[in-house]
């Protein structure tokens, strides 16, 4: 019992000292961001701030990679190898896969996206060559390897549910 108390202990303090290190903040926090397409704020009876109606939303949620003074990615033979960690695409974020929610069709590269929830990924061929990807693979909340129907990151991806388009950086 007391060896237990103290290996949690340790783990404990080893934790603490990698946040503190990173100001208190994960080391690849979670990103939103959102945009809305038509509709307006207006006034309702009986409630304080104006209510947005009559549009459609555009978000994404991501991990956010911090560099933290590594290549992310690397050249030559290496390019984009680190970031795939194995996986034959890069999820386009970190830790998790980057989920894009759309109530309107868009158009990227040529390509409408019909409205749906979508993960992202990016083919790295070279460093002005590489391929986005939006699949309609759905998403891993949390790593569960007995899930064979959705992603963790990139790991298990297929092409089979992809709508690819070319964009050259």
């Amino acid at each position: 019992m007391t060896r237990r108390v103290i290996a949690l202990s340790a783990c404990a303090l080893a934790t603490a000292t990698m946040v503190i290190a990173q100001g208190g903040r994960p080391a690849s926090p979670a990103g939103t961001a959102a945009a809305q397409v038509g509709g307006k704020y207006e006034k309702q009876a009986g409630v304080v701030d104006p209510v947005y109606t009559g549009g459609k939303w555009i978000e994404i949620t991501c991990g956010r990679p911090i560099k933290r003074g590594r290549d992310l990615w690397g050249g030559g033979a290496t390019y984009g190898k680190m970031l795939s960690s194995g996986a034959p695409v890069w999820r386009a974020g970190a830790d998790v896969s980057t989920r894009l929610k759309n109530e309107v069709p868009l158009v990227v590269s040529g390509k409408t996206i019909a409205p749906g929830e979508y993960s992202l990924f990016i083919e790295l061929k070279d460093p002005k060559s590489w391929t986005f990807i939006v699949s309609s693979w759905p998403a891993q909340t949390r790593h569960d390897l007995s899930n064979k129907a959705a992603l963790w990151g990139a790991f298990g991806y297929t092409p089979d549910s992809s709508s690819r388009g070319a964009s050259p950086t």
